[in-house]
């Protein structure tokens, strides 16, 4: 099976480790994969924040690095939710580029959803000897409605210890350019977040955003709080 693999703007520019950690994953399970250059990003920033003429230009470009590809994964919920939710409110039914978005939507996958939905998978291979607790992004879980795929396969790393936190499906604060127009609502979600994590007593906080994780791990920094975070795709790898 070959996909093509979508990075997302943050795991280009500043996690690239994710990116490459997938790409492995996928490859260890036998998928080939490509990575377009052509791609940029999936639009939701602009949309997020009400720009709707800039995110149908990138959404436009989109559309034609992905019209004649089989299989997108992508190693966001957020972005996932993005193309198959979003861009069909950016181009709605009537318009020219309607069944296009359809039709890409239907053939994009968040990456835990694609390895356990589609592929069938439950074990990676992976081994890891450590306490790890799971963050329901809130696209994910709320959009795609997501939440079982990542568990099963975190339950599936040999050695692991899964700890469910209180409230895994409450928000991290993070939100996009909500964390920027409100930093105190953004950092009050955040800290009652921490306090779950570490109710939990695991040593990992496991996510599939790394937007939700960038959050996160900065305020563990700043409240010197010993909890490491990581990407699904990270945890699948080892």
């Amino acid at each position: 099976m070959k996909v093509s693999f979508f990075s997302t703007c943050l795991v280009d520019q500043l996690f690239p480790q994710v990116g490459a950690s997938a790409v492995r994953l996928l490859r260890r399970l036998g998928v080939e994969v490509d990575c377009d250059p052509r791609q940029t990003c999936c639009g939701q920033p602009a949309f997020n924040t009400g720009y709707a003429s800039e995110a149908r230009k990138v959404v436009s470009h989109f559309i034609r690095v992905y019209r004649d590809v089989e299989t997108i994964v992508v190693p966001s919920g957020s972005c996932a939710a993005m193309i198959k939710c979003h861009m069909l409110d950016i181009f709605p039914e009537g318009s020219p580029q309607y069944q296009e978005v359809v039709a890409i939507a239907s053939r994009t996958f968040e990456l835990s959803d694609f390895l356990v939905s589609e592929l069938g998978v439950v074990e990676t291979g992976a081994r890891f000897s450590g306490t790890v607790t799971y963050h329901d992004s809130c696209h994910q879980l709320r959009e795609l409605g997501i939440s079982e795929q990542p568990r099963t396969l975190i339950r599936g790393v040999e050695g692991i210890q899964f700890v469910e936190m209180k409230n895994s499906t409450r928000c991290c604060g993070f939100g996009g350019t909500f964390s920027v127009k409100f930093p105190d609502i953004s950092a009050e979600l955040g800290r009652d977040k921490l306090r779950w994590i570490q109710e939990s007593k695991a040593e990992y906080v496991i996510a599939n955003d790394v937007s939700c994780l960038m959050h996160l791990d900065g305020l563990l920094k700043r409240e010197r709080i010993p909890v490491e975070t990581m990407h699904l795709a990270e945890l699948l790898v080892k």
